[in-house]
């Protein structure tokens, strides 16, 4: 998955990333929401447009027409939503909901687009994902959260695999990949035993955010299904080397 897109220049998130890694080949691409104070619905990461703008101000607290004047990079403009999604129909779009006032503009911008079998809905808070799921008219792909990731990773090394399942049905019941990082502070969380037990609860494991080769062949030694990526060119060439780029 090509986080952000695929910018070597940090235009993150605008659709030039989005084109770059279109034109590179890669058939996922991950990106943020947020939603103004008019509500549109905006594919960006921060609060805030300080960091990566020519802007400043919450995105929550300005209007669409404020973002609009605003350029990442000092070049490109924050995309919204149905720009992507118009842009490119066949790209499957892994989307992180940053804040409540995206559950309402996420769930109607994916039904809008008809877009519930190319999407996968992720979010550190398990509630506001759920909040989404519950507004569209079809089930779409979705990723656990910080506490159900955290469960299966605390859980997982100590009780066998059926009673895992039983104990964390409830966590898991709308959940089809856990999308961790590599570790969590002192917690190593990818391993080949987390790897085996989220396969053998047929969830797909997803890494990120891993922009060395060497890392990047690791993790595919260990049976991961998906790696979140910066580096969706070194990415590229690795699978290329083991055949497993698609197409």
């Amino acid at each position: 998955m090509a986080h952000r897109g695929f910018s070597r220049e940090g235009l993150e998130n605008t659709m030039a990333a989005f084109r770059a890694a279109v034109e590179l080949g890669c058939r996922y691409v991950e990106t943020d929401v947020h939603t103004t104070s008019d509500g549109v619905l905006l594919l960006f990461h921060d609060d805030t447009l300080d960091r990566v703008t020519d802007g400043q101000g919450r995105i929550s607290e300005l209007t669409a027409a404020d973002v609009a004047a605003a350029r990442i990079g000092g070049s490109e403009p924050v995309p919204l939503f149905d720009e992507l999604f118009t842009a490119y129909p066949d790209v499957r779009v892994n989307l992180d909901i940053k804040d409540w006032a995206s559950v309402r503009t996420l769930a109607a911008g994916i039904e809008r687009h008809g877009a519930h079998d190319r999407v996968l809905v992720a979010s550190f808070s398990d509630r506001r994902r759920r909040a989404v799921l519950k507004l569209l008219s079809r089930p779409v792909a979705s990723s656990a959260g910080v506490v159900t990731n955290g469960l299966f990773v605390l859980l997982g090394p100590v009780l066998p695999v059926p009673v895992l399942r039983l104990v964390l049905r409830g966590p898991l019941r709308d959940v089809q990949a856990l999308q961790v990082p590599v570790r969590q502070g002192a917690i190593r969380v990818v391993t080949r035993g987390f790897v085996r037990r989220a396969h053998a609860l047929g969830l797909a494991v997803h890494v990120w955010t891993i922009n060395d080769p060497a890392e990047m062949r690791r993790l595919l030694d260990l049976g991961v299904d998906g790696i979140v990526t910066d580096r969706a060119d070194l990415l590229r060439q690795v699978l290329l080397e083991r055949n497993e780029w698609p197409g």
